[in-house]
């Protein structure tokens, strides 16, 4: 038996490995280190010496088999330790914690868990006779002697890895390409009778057997986003478990997607415009000390990409939408932050515009609905003064004058 079989490093991998680390530009071997510690390393070293693996296997030859494949070998430690260290320790080892697949199970004794069936084998958990297991991220049941069983994967790791949207309306896969077994568990699907058929899951078009799919009814991404359609469809238990947990992630990006429907949802509209409002606002509170100590942006913590951008949406605001509450909510919110800009700040006051295109001595803001705003100069008028003019600033032709003189006077001085 070779040494590398029985399991010991030879001092020619050793020093192979060394030089490895020094060309990743790692300042220590994190390998040889217990599981779960990290030295000295940081972060940021740890990014790089990813970056840098990640060329050296573009530019090490095809013909080098030795080299690329421990390259790849130090690429993925890399890619673990970092995800490690980013997400902080796993719970594995805590009281009652099992890991399976990614499932983070919770142990339940002594609980009247009547209204819960086991994901595994399908019958019904008696909590007060029997231990049972609950996942904590996706909310898989199971019973103590079904969780060694397991084959599902957590949802939430699929989160993690591909947090997007299945985006056509119930993909036609067919039997055929599942080889006529559940897309889920991969038993081979029955056929004896109508009430043991295969069921199609609407959101990912597959077939999965009975128990793997219960006919739970949620409403679908593809047909919201295309249709403006809110009717809940019959999906498979992953794909529930997997739409619940992306319902708050902002990954739709409408414009992208479906343009047309801002013309067609006056809602949406109205969303869209006030979140570009609300980031205007954004840039008057960051340089106001009253509104950094108040902590006014924080009204907006539960949907914190309204905070960030214009253009990005989650499930759960377009389900909200659609329920009547977001656009009231949105609104109370905007009147809250415009109200602190022109009324209750004077240094934020202090910072409004007066039209130059009319005698009036209104102060005006970007975010008003009777503004217009420059897309040269940023400058704000009123809207029907800058439509009056053919939409041409002021400012920017004495700007543009200015440029033209300075070039003459240039000439002439040459």
């Amino acid at each position: 038996m070779s040494e590398t079989t029985a399991g010991i490093i030879s001092p020619l991998q050793e020093r192979d490995d060394c030089l490895l680390n020094a060309e990743l530009g790692l300042t220590e071997d994190h390998f040889s280190l217990p599981e779960g510690h990290f030295g000295m390393t940081t972060t940021e070293e740890l990014e790089m010496a990813v970056g840098t693996c990640k060329q050296l296997i573009l530019e090490t030859p095809e013909s080098s088999v030795e080299r690329r494949k421990a390259l790849v070998q130090k690429l993925v430690q890399l890619r673990l330790k970092l995800l490690d260290l980013k997400e902080g320790p796993v719970e594995h080892d805590g009281p009652g914690v099992r890991v399976v697949l990614g499932h983070k199970f919770v142990k339940k004794e002594n609980s009247r868990s009547y209204q819960h069936h086991c994901e595994k084998c399908c019958t019904l958990i008696w909590g007060m006779l029997q231990p049972w297991y609950r996942c904590k991220k996706c909310g898989f049941h199971c019973h103590g002697k079904c969780l060694n069983s397991v084959t599902r994967t957590c949802a939430s790791v699929k989160v993690q890895e591909d947090p997007t949207y299945i985006l056509a309306i119930c993909p036609e896969v067919g039997l055929m390409s599942q080889k006529y077994r559940c897309a889920d568990c991969h038993s081979k699907l029955p056929f004896d009778g109508y009430a043991n058929l295969p069921k199609k899951c609407d959101y990912t078009g597959y077939y999965y057997c009975r128990d793997c799919h219960w006919g739970n009814l949620v409403p679908i991404p593809a047909r919201i986003l295309h249709n403006w359609d809110f009717e809940p469809r019959k999906v498979c238990r992953a794909s529930k478990q997997f739409l619940r947990l992306m319902e708050k992630v902002p990954v739709l990006r409408i414009q992208d997607i479906n343009p047309m429907l801002f013309s067609f949802v006056e809602e949406l509209s109205r969303l869209e415009k006030l979140r570009e409002e609300i980031l205007i606002m954004k840039k008057y509170f960051l340089a106001c000390k009253d509104a950094l100590d108040s902590g006014i942006l924080l009204q907006l913590s539960e949907r914190q990409h309204f905070v960030d951008n214009s253009d990005m949406y989650s499930l759960r605001d377009l389900l909200d939408l659609e329920a009547g509450t977001l656009l009231d909510r949105i609104g109370e919110i905007h009147t809250l932050f415009a109200k602190h800009v022109k009324t209750d700040c004077k240094l934020c006051q202090a910072k409004g515009y007066i039209c130059e295109l009319c005698e009036s001595h209104e102060v005006l803001f970007p975010f008003d609905t009777s503004a217009a705003v420059c897309e040269g100069c940023a400058a704000v008028f009123h809207w029907h003064c800058f439509k009056k003019t053919g939409r041409e600033c002021p400012k920017c032709q004495r700007r543009s004058h200015r440029e033209d003189d300075s070039a003459n006077t240039k000439t002439q001085a040459n």
